[in-house]
């Protein structure tokens, strides 16, 4: 996909770059794979407001995407490739040959009427499933399982990859987007290729009203607050507020979060790059 710009013929249109949605084949989901989505704009059970900067935006309709790929040894067919107001990437409807249709996430590369499958049989071609055990080294991989049997939960957003670096005994060792690198069971599965829609970090809205169409409201900076409602709040002119923190007083930029006695600690071998 590409990025089209647009001749500022109004304001909001003078800094806005869009996905042109060059690569997308249809324009309506499939029905039977459609689901009805609840919004709560924030408020919980009683009507009481309990997180704040959500409510409005466009209605949508959650599409099922199956992250477990777990029909081995059946063939399916590309019908598609389309639009996901719930991701950042491209999904993909394929057809199986037993009849059943499903929600793919879209890998870059990937084309209508290409053939996948997943499972033991499958080749290391782009979409295609496969154990971790059965991948080429290097290979870039998406859509990885932390657990076997559990669904893809790692590289799923718009242009991320992970890579397979290296396997020993029952573990092999991933490259994560991120940087880090971790050990995952060889009976996960992973989807080969890197995930679609690559250039979504590059779009700008342009405008106010297009992040709203989203179901962001407007977000205040702590240091605009009072002090009752903000540890940065407060003072004589444009005071700076004192050490970054957020409106419980945590501590932000670069203070960790992970618990350091966290059980899954010996499956990192090499933390994030900061």
């Amino acid at each position: 996909m590409g990025i089209k710009k647009f001749n500022p013929t109004t304001p909001g249109q003078r800094f806005m770059e869009l996905n042109d949605f060059e690569d997308l084949t249809a324009g309506k989901p499939e029905k039977s794979l459609v689901v009805a989505k609840h919004r709560s704009g924030g408020r919980n059970n009683t009507g009481k407001m309990t997180m704040r900067y959500i409510g409005g935006g466009h209605r949508k309709k959650l599409r099922v995407v199956d992250f477990k790929r777990e029909k081995h040894g059946i063939k399916g067919e590309i019908k598609t490739i389309e639009y996901d107001p719930g991701r950042t990437a491209n999904i993909a409807l394929v057809h199986y040959s037993d009849g059943e249709k499903r929600y793919i996430v879209a890998p870059t590369g990937l084309k209508v009427g290409q053939k996948v499958n997943s499972g033991a049989a499958a080749t290391p071609e782009i979409g295609n499933a496969m154990f971790l055990k059965d991948i080429p080294l290097g290979t870039l991989i998406h859509n990885i399982e932390m657990r076997p049997g559990q669904g893809g939960k790692i590289a799923r957003s718009a242009g991320s990859y992970a890579q397979l670096a290296a396997r020993e005994d029952k573990y092999a060792t991933i490259k994560l987007p991120s940087g880090e690198s971790r050990l995952i069971l060889v009976n996960c599965l992973a989807t080969i290729g890197t995930v679609s829609n690559t250039e979504h970090n590059k779009e700008s809205y342009g405008k106010a009203g297009r992040t709203r169409w989203l179901g962001r409201r407007p977000r205040v900076r702590g240091v605009a607050m009072n002090p009752v409602d903000h540890p940065m709040g407060g003072g004589e002119g444009r005071a700076s507020g004192g050490h970054p923190r957020s409106r419980k007083g945590l501590i932000a930029k670069g203070y960790k979060t992970r618990k350091k006695n966290n059980p899954t600690n010996k499956y990192i071998l090499e933390r994030r790059k900061k």
